[in-house]
């Protein structure tokens, strides 16, 4: 079974990212306690609304979040449990609206961060993770997320299993074609690059995602720990 892995150029210089969501400055500062109450926070909005697909969507997305970093921070166990809850939401979110490139990314994300806690869980989540963001694609193209998401499971995905590096390349490139201010892809595409030992494009990868977007911790962690060559 082929498995979707999540949660990653010279232009001129960008100014630090503006956003204001709580959720993304505590992913970004890898505030795990801080996302574990936005989860709480969200998921009584949700419980209120239980019909309003955005509340589902900003709960799904806040144990996205909570997964992630608690897999940058190497606790695969609690990853595990953040990323099953927020399935039970995203599939709220995708059964209220369906056509929303979005929304099945975001679930197949979840699907796909389970999977590390537990090899054996692949069996179980690995087709969701596949044909949701395979569905996110089919419905818009050039959605940069999804192209980022399907970079990061062909990432860990082994090339015989139908992954590989070169592809992940091949789809953080995408990503970046579509949204050339996309931090998280310039991110990933360094993870990528330093696997295959092109440490020199990798450490300019990471100090792109720096630049678009300074807050992030993790991407800061990566240039440090990536040798000039």
């Amino acid at each position: 079974m082929t498995l979707i892995f999540l949660l990653a150029l010279a232009m001129p210089p960008a100014a630090p990212p503006t956003t204001t969501d709580p959720l993304e400055a505590a992913r970004d500062a890898q505030d795990r306690a801080q996302l574990e109450r936005l989860v709480n926070q969200a998921n009584a909005a949700a419980n209120r609304q239980p019909n309003v697909a955005t509340n589902q969507y900003r709960l799904a997305l806040a144990q996205s979040y909570l997964a992630e970093v608690a897999l940058e921070l190497k606790d695969k166990p609690a990853a595990r449990q953040a990323a099953e809850s927020g399935i039970q939401a995203a599939q709220k979110t995708v059964a209220l609206e369906a056509k929303s490139a979005q929304n099945h990314s975001l679930l197949g994300t979840l699907c796909a961060q389970v999977i590390p806690a537990n090899v054996l869980a692949g069996l179980k989540y690995g087709r969701c993770a596949l044909d949701e963001i395979n569905k996110a694609l089919e419905i818009d193209p050039k959605f940069a997320d999804a192209w980022l998401r399907h970079g990061v499971g062909n990432y860990y995905l082994p090339a015989q299993f139908g992954g590989g590096t070169d592809l992940a390349i091949k789809d953080f490139e995408k990503a970046i074609q579509l949204n050339p201010k996309h931090s998280e892809a310039y991110l990933w595409m360094g993870v990528a690059l330093r696997k295959v030992n092109r440490n020199g494009e990798a450490r300019k990868a990471f100090a792109k995602a720096v630049e678009l977007n300074p807050r992030r911790v993790w991407a800061k962690q990566q240039l440090e720990k990536t040798p000039a060559q």
